[in-house]
């Protein structure tokens, strides 16, 4: 297919009741919602589930504490059935990063041992391993993996930063700034022969993919699943397996500290567990309504032709465009190359992402990597085509001409821009900004 085709649009996904699938969200209907992956979006039932078990908590809270942890346990149950897992393996964490920490914090680094992690890696997971090599007198080795890397040169340029010091190897499932699959399957078999421990960072896998976990050799992983799975947020979860499982404690201390893993996770003092609880409403609701086999073929099916009304809309306007080669693409989402001079970094793909929000009124995820600016496109089952289409038709041209102005006019993305980042998907900064996957 050529650069300027596109592929048919899917047909949009209604409820049981003809109405379209979005009216079973809260989403505000006056803007265009086009970023799914960063902070997932609650359908309304889980929410109204999530009210009324805080109504409980708030009625007795003396009854509600102390009977919590069974009830979580009960919630791991059905989501480790989701993801394919054996429940006495998974914990509940708020979120992948804090299940990262949660490793971090359990491991002794050897003096001179070395963390490996990749140049598409998350930029809060990379700090933690960062912080915890400074911990221990190691250091991070940061392999380089090209944007349209097949799987084994992916693969090669992981494993190749293998050696007799590495102890741990940190590596994304899916990754968040480049939309792409990493082989974790074949790089945890690797790392486990040599006799280094695997963290699989699976943020976005929950829902994106059937079985996240299945046919992966690793120590640990953590994805959420209150991005695709559309669980309240603060859900995520953390399967381990092997000697380093009975080395994870929550990041809070609780009475349940010398409980085995995954129950010492099921009870930490005064925290609101809500989301926990109403997470397999969310899960359920999608698996009824259209199935997930069904949801994921549609967010696919819709990036896919996003990404072409998009590209088609910017290389029009003698930019790139086009969808872009990542190598190993993942269902449900996207990249489409910026015009030149938009989010040639982080700090600058946050500042066209706020700039974009408040004044074309479209909630869109961009990112960076390697100095080049992308549109991250990320599909869910309550957008349809004509959101696409509202994008390449009003939104496109204004990029076009943000892309040709002074980049010192206050309020352009290009005035975000920080001296010290480099641009590369896992730099973070030191403004305190965060960019959420």
């Amino acid at each position: 297919m050529s650069e300027t085709e596109v592929t048919t649009a899917p047909r949009p996904l209604l409820l049981a009741d003809g109405r379209p699938a979005e009216r079973a969200w809260s989403l505000d209907p006056a803007l265009k919602h086009l970023n799914h992956g960063s902070f997932g979006a609650v359908p309304l039932v889980a929410q109204e589930r999530q009210a009324l078990l805080r109504a409980e908590m708030e009625r007795s809270p003396v009854v509600w504490f102390p009977a919590l942890p069974p009830r979580i346990a009960a919630a791991r149950v059905e989501l480790a059935a989701f993801l394919r897992v054996d429940a006495g393996d998974l914990a509940l964490v708020p979120n992948a990063s804090a299940g990262a920490s949660v490793v971090f914090a359990a491991l002794t680094l050897r003096p001179g041992a070395e963390i490996v992690v990749t140049d598409h890696g998350y930029g809060a997971v990379t700090m933690g391993a960062e912080r915890l090599a400074r911990r221990w007198g190691a250091r991070v080795r940061t392999a380089r993996v090209p944007l349209d890397a097949g799987e084994d040169e992916a693969y090669d340029a992981v494993t190749a930063e293998f050696g007799d010091a590495t102890q741990l190897v940190v590596v994304d499932q899916i990754t968040s700034a480049t939309a792409r699959r990493l082989p974790v399957e074949r790089i945890g078999a690797e790392a486990a022969r040599r006799g280094i421990a695997t963290l699989v960072d699976g943020a976005h896998a929950p829902g994106l993919l059937e079985a996240p976990l299945a046919g992966a050799t690793y120590d640990a992983w953590t994805g959420n699943l209150h991005k695709w799975g559309c669980a309240p947020r603060g859900t995520a979860a953390l399967v381990a397996r092997g000697p380093l499982r009975e080395l994870l404690y929550p990041l809070i201390d609780s009475w349940a500290a010398a409980d085995p893993f995954p129950d010492r996770f099921d009870q930490q003092g005064t925290v609101d567990a809500t989301a926990y609880l109403a997470a397999p409403a969310s899960l359920d609701f999608v698996e009824r309504t259209w199935g997930w086999s069904t949801a994921r073929r549609y967010m696919d099916a819709l990036a896919d032709y996003g990404a072409r009304v998009v590209g088609g809309s910017i290389a029009a306007l003698g930019g790139s465009g086009t969808a872009v080669d990542v190598g190993m693409p993942v269902p449900g989402m996207r990249l489409v190359r910026l015009p030149d001079g938009l989010a040639a970094d982080r700090l600058e793909a946050d500042g066209l992402r706020d700039r974009v929000a408040r004044e074309l009124g479209v909630e869109a995820a961009f990112t960076s990597f390697g100095g080049v600016g992308y549109l991250r496109l990320s599909a869910h089952v309550y957008n349809t085509p004509a959101d696409y289409e509202y994008f390449a038709e009003e939104c496109v041209p204004v990029l076009g001409a943000w892309a040709r102005e002074d980049t010192g006019r206050p309020g352009s993305a290009g005035n975000t821009r920080n001296a010290g980042n480099t641009g590369n998907a896992g730099t973070t900064g030191n403004t305190g900004k965060r960019s959420a996957r």
